[in-house]
């Protein structure tokens, strides 16, 4: 890279370079002899600008460095640093040319010691959810009406104060049943998930809380223990994790049938606000109150109706048999006259056929007659008939020819069901068919020899 101006190549001297160009060589040189890289120090110095940059010292017990994390970087941070606290920045290292000054250009900060826990939580997060273990459709709806709410926490806990206090104020109604447990600390996370599973084993609550407030990740990792996700996961109830504050996740917040931000809010979604209820149910009933009265209200009018419209059953009667005194005059009256001007009519019919009526005495006689006659031709064809008939099957009696046969002659066919005439249609090894009176017979010929005139 040629760092001087044309004048400084032409000049005998020495090559001389601005202040300026300089830091701006070094700062490349840096960042290209640097790439991104992880840094642990300790937070001192640590200063929010209003524009929302930060700046701080980045320090050990041997040396010390600036470091800026601009605004766009830091809004992702999830924490903001104290002095003191222990950190590993991945960053830049430059030079900020104005000044000179060799600086940190901070591109992610995290707690020291977090990314060894991050990875071991991620592995762990990834062997869970390989096994269905959060899967949303093992996950359990909330009972509506909790009559009894545990508590999986630490006596000492704030966040137990948040939730008693949060209960008695939404459902003071409902029974609170604590199973205390350290939250923090060595073997934590056993006596979490003992905890949990006694609770499970007891059965005595309708949703279980499992909470704690917030810190730093080493303060959470006992929620990120398998154990005590698998005794979440396999708990008898409902299970609500409120651990830490919104932007804390642990494995057990994955595994529970629903993730509260905090403490407070698992309590709020655990119980629903009695006087919500109560609200609802002086909204019903009055409700009820006025429909009940619109009901009353418009059964009395129908009442009313029906009352002046209702006469006195005796009233009804009488004038019901008057009107049917009345309907039974019509009908005798109705039915006589059409019955009288009909018979007048039958017997004019009668009158007028009998003058019509042919004499029909000599036709009956000769019917009669004829009928005799008719009867004895019948019979006489009848006879010739049967006498014809008995002559035809004389004869044809003669002309059967099983009659024939039964006088032992025989009916010869070859083997397609021809009959033989002649001894030309016999050939030697083949054979023929007998047909006799009885019965039949199959012949082989075993030579043919024509008969001499």
């Amino acid at each position: 890279m040629n760092l001087f101006s044309p004048t400084d190549k032409q000049s005998s001297g020495p090559p001389v370079i601005s202040v300026s160009a300089l830091n701006q060589a070094v700062a490349r040189m840096l960042e290209r002899s640097f790439p991104l890289t992880w840094v642990s120090g300790e937070i001192s110095n640590f200063t929010r600008a209003a524009s929302g940059h930060w700046y701080f010292t980045l320090k050990d017990d041997a040396a010390q460095v600036r470091a800026v994390m601009f605004k766009g970087r830091a809004q992702y941070a999830g924490f903001i640093p104290r002095e003191g606290d222990k950190v590993e920045v991945r960053t830049l290292v430059t030079l900020y040319a104005p000044r000179g000054d060799y600086q940190l250009n901070v591109e992610t900060i995290r707690r020291a010691g977090v990314g060894n826990l991050y990875e071991a939580f991620l592995r762990l997060k990834e062997k869970l959810n390989a096994e269905g273990l959060f899967d949303p459709a093992r996950k359990r709806p909330l009972p509506q009406f909790a009559t009894c709410i545990g508590i999986v926490t630490s006596l000492q806990a704030a966040a137990l104060r948040d939730i008693l206090t949060a209960l008695a104020r939404r459902a003071p109604h409902v029974r609170v049943i604590l199973y205390p447990t350290p939250v923090q600390g060595e073997a934590a996370a056993e006596k979490i998930a003992r905890a949990i599973n006694t609770a499970s084993a007891r059965a005595e609550c309708d949703v279980l809380l499992v909470c704690r407030g917030g810190g730093s990740i080493e303060d959470l990792w006992s929620f990120n223990d398998e154990a005590v996700a698998r005794a979440v996961a396999a708990a008898a109830m409902p299970v609500i994790s409120g651990v830490g504050h919104e932007t804390d996740f642990t494995i057990a917040d994955f595994a529970a049938d629903l993730r509260a931000a905090t403490p407070t809010a698992a309590a709020e979604l655990a119980a629903f606000p009695r006087t919500d209820w109560l609200a609802t149910l002086e909204a019903h009933a009055e409700h009820l109150t006025r429909a009940l009265q619109r009901r009353l209200g418009d059964a009395g009018q129908k009442l009313d109706w029906l009352t002046r419209r209702l006469s006195s059953p005796a009233a009804t009667i009488a004038h019901e048999r008057l009107k049917l005194q009345t309907l039974q005059t019509r009908l005798a009256h109705a039915t006589r006259i059409p019955l009288t001007q009909s018979r007048y009519a039958l017997l004019n019919l009668r009158t007028r056929l009998s003058a019509h009526l042919p004499n029909t005495t000599a036709q009956r006689a000769q019917l009669s007659e004829q009928a005799r006659r008719l009867s004895s031709a019948f019979v006489a064809r009848n006879r010739d008939n049967r006498q014809t008939l008995a002559a035809l099957n004389a004869q044809l009696e003669l002309l059967n020819p099983q009659r024939t046969l039964e006088r032992g002659y025989a009916i010869v066919t070859d083997a397609k069901g021809h009959v033989i005439r002649t001894p030309q249609a016999l050939q030697p090894r083949h054979f023929i068919t007998l047909q006799l009176a009885e019965g039949s017979a199959k012949v082989g010929i075993d030579s043919v020899q024509p008969t001499l005139d």
